[in-house]
């Protein structure tokens, strides 16, 4: 199943002519294209999708969401590698 996991944009900047961002997904930070939502401000919240943020989502719904994922260990990809 494909899940779109929703983040807080901490940051954003240009690489190569791309608009990035860091997205803070409940303490871990992870860059995230930001090309679908140009107009995306820091402080508000997005829903991630292997790298690209797809949509905007009011911060009750990012909590909820979130909160829902991680219930049901929906969060793996946000886990940093050991070592």
């Amino acid at each position: 199943m494909c899940l779109s996991v929703p983040g807080k944009v901490v940051e954003t900047y240009h690489e190569h002519g791309v608009l990035m961002g860091k997205i803070d997904f409940g303490g871990v930070r992870k860059a995230a294209c930001l090309e679908h939502v140009p107009d995306v401000t820091v402080g508000e919240y997005v829903l991630v999708h292997v790298g690209f943020a797809l949509s905007r989502v009011d911060e009750d719904e990012a909590k909820r969401i979130f909160s829902f994922l991680e219930e049901f260990g929906q969060l793996e990809e946000l886990e940093e590698p050991a070592g």
